[in-house]
């Protein structure tokens, strides 16, 4: 009898999927997202040399002191403050285009609204 996969299974293997295709470089870095139930964490990596460039989450201490000023917000506009916090860190290290990796989430939802952020915040995908 076949069985069926599970949700997880079946993102894993979207997921492997989509990174058999990206790779980033000294030029343009990876930008990889990851979702929880609660919040979003974000990388830019250099996958050639094994190196994290730049790294923001919810947990970032910038970005959950802004969280706290402005009151309780949803989950998508968090996703775009942190996709703009980490296009600004991008640029202010000279990082100006990314190949975006969703991770194998679909393009919707935390994902677009964070990809939004750091487009408005001036970097190119």
């Amino acid at each position: 009898m076949i069985r069926k996969k599970t949700r997880k299974e079946r993102q894993d293997i979207r997921h492997r999927r989509v990174r058999r295709k990206l790779r980033g470089t000294s030029n343009t870095p990876r930008l990889s997202v990851f979702k929880s139930s609660k919040h979003i964490y974000a990388e830019i990596i250099d996958d050639i040399k094994e190196h994290t460039l730049i790294a923001a989450s919810t947990l970032t201490p910038k970005i959950r002191e802004a969280l706290n000023n402005e009151g309780k917000k949803k989950k998508v506009e968090t996703a775009k403050l942190v996709g703009k916090y980490i296009g600004e860190m991008a640029l202010s290290r000279g990082i100006k285009k990314v190949c975006f990796d969703r991770g194998g989430y679909l393009y919707h939802g935390r994902v677009k609204a964070f990809a939004d952020g750091a487009r408005e915040a001036g970097l190119e995908f």
